[in-house]
């Protein structure tokens, strides 16, 4: 008579993250925690956070807290060694009052959502080219805003300048006013002079925007070729640029299969119709949730068709005559352009 095998018992795994230790926690599939442990952010701590969840028994998924941010390089690891991860987003505050917060219950809350399939979704895959245009697009928007907050500054300087100084730039285009500036040469030994340090400051300002335009300037070049190797179908329709194309290739991330309808990828670009009706009353308000920023490439699609597409052109005209303001058209719109990128992201990912 052969000997029975006892087969290893399932767990779920849940991750509270935090910026120097991870709090991890291990729970049957009906939701029974069977440990609690903390590790370092290391690689040798997620190595060792993973070994301890699998001593448990056999590991289906794991629930991660803050996968973009402090849980990214565990995140990694665990695709790497192929075990399902599912970001878990934060617990209603009406359920939080009642349970009271630290970081082993929010441990073996995250698993429970990823056992129970409640507030989570697939986590984004970040090891492809994708995460790459992530980054430098994420540094392209925080170099735009300093050259914005310097261009302000220097405009703010040169209004409070003394007068003769104000008049001598006041016609200046903005190139010509930023390469003149850059190469002044005042005295600096006359600082405490107010008009001498004006000249200081604005030179100081347009060198700084100079450098900042170099900055973006090389980034662009490493940002457009990128995108047009990842969707080049993508950037060939009407009214998308290197711009709108890199939001929503990040939005939907290196798996937008993970976000299963071209529904759900309206929803994530907050450009689905939220229900608002009650007894005779059928409405529809506008969804003011989502990721934003691919909300308003969205919208500049939107704005880009409405001038130079002949078939927008249309369906605009045709749905004003129907009663529908500029506004609520211009939702539609952005609807069927949701439909339509999400339909060519999806395509990508299968060849």
């Amino acid at each position: 008579m052969k000997s029975l095998v006892p087969m290893e018992p399932e767990v779920i795994g849940g991750v509270d993250t935090h910026q120097d230790l991870h709090t991890a926690a291990v729970v049957t599939t009906d939701g029974r925690p069977l440990g609690t442990a903390s590790f370092a952010t290391t690689r040798a701590g997620y190595r060792k956070l993973l070994a301890w969840m699998r001593s448990h028994g056999n590991l289906l998924r794991v629930g991660v807290e803050a996968t973009g941010s402090y849980g990214a390089g565990l995140v990694r690891l665990l695709a790497r060694e192929g075990v399902p991860v599912l970001e878990v987003t934060a617990p209603e505050k009406s359920a939080r009052r009642g349970k009271g917060k630290d970081d082993i219950i929010d441990a073996v809350s995250a698993a429970r959502a990823a056992a129970f399939g409640q507030r989570v979704q697939v986590a984004k895959d970040r090891n492809g080219q994708i995460e790459a245009l992530r980054v430098l697009r994420t540094t392209r928007k925080t170099v735009m805003k300093f050259r914005r907050a310097a261009l302000q500054q220097l405009h703010n300087t040169i209004v409070a300048a003394p007068e003769d100084l104000r008049d001598e730039l006041r016609h200046f285009t903005r190139m010509k006013l930023l390469r003149t500036c850059a190469a002044w040469r005042p005295n600096m030994t006359g600082y405490r002079d107010p008009t001498v340090a004006t000249k200081i400051a604005i030179r100081s300002l347009c060198r700084r925007v100079l450098e900042i335009n170099d900055e973006i300037a090389e980034l662009d070049s490493l940002i457009k070729p990128l995108v047009a190797e990842l969707a080049p179908t993508l950037i060939a329709l009407e009214g998308i640029g290197t711009e709108c194309a890199g939001e929503l290739l990040v939005t939907a991330g290196e798996n937008p299969e993970r976000l299963r309808s071209e529904a759900s990828f309206a929803m994530l670009c907050g450009a689905s119709p939220i229900p608002a009706s009650s007894g005779k009353t059928q409405r529809h308000r506008l969804n003011r949730g989502g990721n934003r920023q691919a909300n308003s490439a969205l919208h500049m699609i939107v704005v880009n068709r409405m001038r130079k597409d002949p078939r927008t052109k249309a369906y605009v005209a045709r749905r004003l005559a129907e009663g529908l303001s500029k506004r609520e058209v211009m939702r539609c719109l952005k609807r069927y352009v949701a439909r339509e990128v999400f339909a060519i992201l999806v395509s990508r990912t299968a060849t």
